[in-house]
């Protein structure tokens, strides 16, 4: 699994975008494979890693559609309380930069198609409530879905 990271893109932000996920079958991947994508307003590399992580150790096995949540089961960071991660379009990039990338060979056009998923880290509450309620009513309340240092939002 490679992590890519960039500090201070878009402003202020750690983004890292994932390469490796979309390599892995699944059976709900059925109109392009996923990379995730993360941004937050964090200086921590730790961040980048856990998601490498999660996709390594789920890829093939989980679907990481919007609204899918993962309990990370501990910390992400010694310095955030959260401990678990929800899935949603990203924050960094344009839709059209994000849905339907063609990375197949000139003549194969069509047959490796992905998709970058955001994912954003949440409190093991909020992980709770996106299950039982949905990520639409979640992602309604008020929060700041870059910042790990906030109180849960509900």
């Amino acid at each position: 699994m490679t992590e890519i990271v960039y500090d201070n893109l878009p402003d202020g932000l750690l983004t890292t975008l994932t390469y490796g996920l979309s390599l892995a079958e699944h059976p709900d991947w059925q109109h392009g494979s996923p990379e995730l994508c993360l941004s937050v307003n964090s200086t921590n590399v730790i961040w980048a890693h856990a998601v490498g992580f999660l996709a390594e150790q789920l890829r093939g096995t989980h679907p990481f559609s919007y609204g899918s949540t993962i309990n990370f089961g501990e910390r992400i960071v010694p310095e955030s309380e959260m401990t678990a991660f929800c899935v949603f379009a990203p924050l960094a990039l344009d839709r059209s930069d994000y849905l339907g990338i063609d990375v197949g060979i000139p003549g194969h056009e069509g047959h490796d198609v992905i998709n970058i998923q955001g994912i954003y880290p949440i409190h093991e509450v909020e992980r709770q409530f996106i299950n039982e309620h949905g990520l639409e009513t979640f992602w309604k309340s008020d929060w700041e879905p870059t910042d790990v240092l906030r109180r849960p939002a509900i």
